[in-house]
This record gives structure tokens, C-alpha cells and sequence, in this order.
């Protein structure tokens, strides 16, 4: 009995001891999971340092990257803004415009301790002190009317009567002929300016303005001003068939180019007339023009402007010419507030080129001897069909080459007509004078100037010794520059 309760205590103590022994199995189980989690929350941890520094390490790398590729990429924007800055100041340079240039470089950082702006405002200083100022009162005024493309469409008899042939003959010019003047002229020196160049204005406290001869005006002392203007860019219904262009027109490039129709009827765009022709030999020739001067468009109205019908009679339909009633028969779908919309955006387009606009009066009136009265008719008509495409002018250039005065200065206390024009708010005056090389009056309430016909007529009279002066001898050379397809001799008669 005793053995057994013995034996008993044995197997309870076993048990108790199996108990424990399993408890502590179970602890150390714990203790090595809590461990084990402890070094997996250890590494854990110690992972998300190492790529949180990995990735912190790639984020500054990153914006070190993206930091200096904005510097480089500013430092690049920087040198292409100098060097457009430097070509730019150089393509003003050419035109003569040193305070310009050098004005335009000293607007650039840096420019009083960059090498390339330093050196480039010194030259250009260097080379304004050997400008000389010219006197503007001797400087030439040329023009033209629009130019003929086909001489043999001009000049063909089978065509035209002998009083047409022969006004086209003598007042026009061929596109032989005025590339011929326009490179001679260049290559002789001679630089275009604007009418407005040859004076200073001063703007009184009344609204008046007072002008006097402008003594600055600096060229190259081999470099010899000049001025132009065209005369009657309108594209007349007397010019259709006669070899001109039809009408202006803007390119895809935003330029002003000239449409014609050849005599099989093909339609093509180009540089058909003076002003787009001038246009890309300056483009191509900037020390030609001072400070990108161009001409000047003296405009009547009664065909409407640059080819484009806009005068009120073809909207209303009322007093039409022959051509007119004759043009609108021809275009049935003719929308007036078009024309005058398409003319006015010629108009802009020629601004922003640099161009002008003259009054050469509403219905190509010869204003000597008119009546003030006569005068205002016309001038209103230009004012409502010419002005509101072309915008307002102080300028006023003469149709036939008339005066409303002789070479004594105008005065407005003897002369109406000046008095009214002036009252109208022009300026600036011109004529035609083809005696002489120059004709100039600068006044302190108006500029008049004369202007030389570069026509086959005065060609003509210069190549055949009928001119008293070779008005053209230091423009050009009138034998090699007269376009021998011209039928001569060329007469004072005829029409255009």
C-alpha cells in the first residue's frame, strides 16, 4: 500500500514536472517568437531607414539633377536672349541706328561685364563718331507709279490706241527698269529715308506744331539720303490688260505681295509692284534704309485702293463710270463691306512693313486754281473712302504735279487753298520738279519738297539730251537702266 501511494506521488511529481517542463517549453517558444518578431520589427525598421535613405538619396540626386539642369537651362536661355539680343543690335546697326543698337545691348544683363556686349556697344560707338550729319536740304525725292510686269502686253498695238501706248510709255516704269535704278542707286550710296526724316517737330501747347531742318540726321559720310513715294497704288480699271498687277494681297508669311494674271489667264502672287519689290531689297540690303525707312503711297479714291473697289459708289451704285458699272456687271457676287475690310488689313500690313500713306487727292484732282469749295468736295470724298482704310495723314502729294503755289513760300493769309489744307491738318507737301536734283522748303508750319519722275518720259529726256539736266546722273545710269522694249521716241502725250 505504502509502495503504491509512493509510486503514485511519483507519477503525480512527474506530471507537475512534465507540466512545468512544457510551460517552459512554451515560454521559451514565446520568448524566441518574441525575439524572432523583435528582430523582424529590427529589420523592418532597419529596411525602411536604409531605403528611406535610399530613396532620399535618389530624391536629392534627383533635385541636384533637375537643379542643374534648370541652371544650365537658364544659363542656355540667357545665351541664346544675348546672342538674338547681339544679331538683332547688328541688323539696327545696319540701318544706321547706333544709339539704338547700343541702347537695345545695354538692356541685357550683364553688359557692362560681358565680353561679347562690350565689345559690340564700342564698335558700334566706335562707328557712330564717323558718321557726318547731312543736309537734308538738298536731299532728292523720286517716285513711281505701279510698275509694268509685260511690257508686251503694255506696248502691243494690236491692243491699244496709239494715245494709250503712249501714256503708259511715258509715266510708267518697267520691273527692268526699277530693279536696274534700285541697285544702282545702292550701289552708288544712296540711302532711303523718310520725307518726315529731314525735319524735327515740335508739338506746341495750342495742338500746333512747328518744324525745323533736322541736324542730326547721320550717315556714313559715302552715303547720300534720299526719299520715295508711289503715286496712285489703286490698280485703275484703265490699267486692267495692260500688263500690271491686279490688286495687293498678303502672303502666308503676313508680306505684302502683288497678284497678277498673265495674258493666258494664269494667276500668280509675287513682287509685281514697287512696294513689295522694295520691301525684300532692304530685307536683303538693311544698310539701304535708314533706321528701316520705306515709301511713301500718295492714294486717290475714285477706283477704290489697292486694287480693291471701296469707293461708296460701287456700294450704292449710284454715278458710276463706265468701268465701274462695267466691273460690277462682271462680279455679281460683289460685297463692298469685304473690299473695304480686305484693303484695310493691306493698309495695316504695309504699316507694320514700314510704309506711309499720302492724300494724293480723292479723284487724281489738279488742285491749281481750284476753288476752296472744289477742294473740301474732294477732300471729303478721301477722307470717307481713303482715310478709313488708310488711316489719317498730315501728308498731301499733288496729283499731275500741280501746286497751289509757286516756289515763294505758301502763306495761309494769302493763300486759301493753303489755308484750308493746312486747317485740314496737313504738313507735308509735295509737287513734281524734275529741273533739278532737289527742291526743298522747310518752314516752321510746313515741308515741301519736289519730286523726280523716274518714268520712261524722263528717261527718255535725259537719254536723248531734251533735258536741260541729267537729273539722274548721280542716281543711275540712264542708258544701261531704259528698257529697250519701250517704243520710241517717248512723248509728253497720251494717257494711262
Amino acid at each position: 500500500m505504502a509502495e503504491e501511494n509512493k509510486g503514485k506521488r511519483r507519477k503525480k511529481l512527474t506530471e507537475a514536472q512534465r507540466e512545468k517542463r512544457r510551460q517552459e517549453r512554451q515560454r521559451r517558444v514565446m520568448i524566441r517568437a518574441a525575439s524572432i518578431a523583435s528582430l523582424l520589427i529590427i529589420l523592418v525598421i532597419a529596411i525602411f531607414f536604409v531605403a528611406n535613405g535610399i530613396i532620399s538619396s535618389s530624391r536629392a540626386r534627383a533635385e541636384a539633377k533637375a537643379k542643374k539642369e534648370a541652371e544650365i537651362a537658364e544659363e542656355e536661355a540667357a545665351l541664346h536672349a544675348r546672342r538674338a539680343a547681339i544679331a538683332e543690335a547688328e541688323t539696327i546697326a545696319q540701318s544706321y541706328d547706333y544709339d539704338g543698337a547700343i541702347a537695345l545691348l545695354q538692356q541685357q544683363d550683364h553688359y557692362d561685364t560681358d565680353s561679347d556686349l562690350i565689345n559690340a556697344i564700342a564698335r558700334y560707338t566706335a562707328i557712330k563718331s564717323t558718321l557726318e550729319a547731312k543736309e537734308c536740304t538738298t536731299v532728292p525725292h523720286i517716285f513711281y507709279h505701279s510698275l509694268i510686269v509685260d511690257p508686251s502686253r503694255t506696248f502691243d498695238t494690236s491692243l491699244w490706241d496709239e494715245e494709250t501706248i503712249a501714256g503708259n510709255n511715258a509715266w510708267m516704269t518697267t520691273i527692268e527698269e526699277f530693279d536696274k535704278i534700285t541697285q544702282q542707286m545702292y550701289d552708288n550710296g544712296w540711302v532711303l529715308i523718310r520725307m518726315r526724316d529731314l525735319v524735327t517737330e515740335k508739338k506746341n501747347e495750342d495742338g500746333s506744331v512747328t518744324f525745323e531742318k533736322n541736324k542730326n540726321l547721320l550717315l556714313p559720310p559715302d552715303k547720300h539720303p534720299f526719299v520715295l513715294s508711289i503715286d496712285d497704288w489703286s490698280y485703275y480699271h484703265s490699267y486692267d490688260g495692260k500688263g500690271y498687277g491686279d490688286k495687293a494681297v498678303i502672303d502666308e508669311d503676313g508680306l505684302v505681295k502683288i497678284q497678277y494674271t498673265d495674258k493666258e489667264g494664269n494667276v500668280t502672287v509675287g513682287d509685281y509692284d514697287v512696294l513689295p519689290r522694295l520691301n525684300t531689297f532692304m530685307r536683303e540690303h538693311p544698310d539701304g534704309a535708314y533706321k528701316g525707312a520705306r515709301g511713301m503711297a500718295a492714294m486717290t479714291g475714285y477706283n477704290g485702293v489697292f486694287g480693291y473697289r471701296t469707293d461708296v459708289a460701287y456700294k450704292t451704285r449710284e454715278n458710276l463710270g463706265q468701268d465701274q458699272a462695267a466691273y460690277l456687271e462682271a462680279h455679281p457676287d460683289f460685297d463692298w463691306d469685304k473690299e473695304v475690310a480686305e484693303a484695310t488689313k493691306i493698309a495695316e500690313a504695309c504699316k507694320n512693313e514700314g510704309w506711309e500713306f499720302a492724300c494724293h487727292t480723292w479723284g487724281h484732282l489738279s488742285v491749281t486754281g481750284k476753288s476752296v469749295e472744289t477742294l473740301s468736295t474732294d477732300q471729303d470724298k478721301w477722307q470717307n473712302t481713303v482715310a478709313n482704310i488708310t488711316g489719317k495723314t498730315d501728308t498731301i502729294i499733288f496729283a499731275h504735279g500741280a501746286d497751289i503755289g509757286s516756289w515763294r513760300d505758301y502763306d495761309a493769309a494769302t493763300n486759301d487753298q493753303y489755308a484750308y489744307f493746312k486747317s485740314m491738318g496737313y504738313n507735308f507737301y509735295a509737287n513734281v520738279d524734275a529741273s533739278s536734283e532737289y527742291w526743298l522748303q522747310i518752314r516752321s508750319d510746313y515741308v515741301r519738297q519736289g519730286r523726280i519722275d523716274c518714268d520712261g518720259l524722263q528717261m527718255w529726256r535725259s537719254l536723248s539730251g531734251q533735258a536741260k539736266k541729267n537729273v539722274f546722273e548721280n542716281f543711275f545710269d540712264v542708258t544701261s537702266v531704259f528698257d529697250s522694249r519701250r517704243p520710241t521716241p517717248v512723248s509728253a502725250t497720251g494717257k494711262v
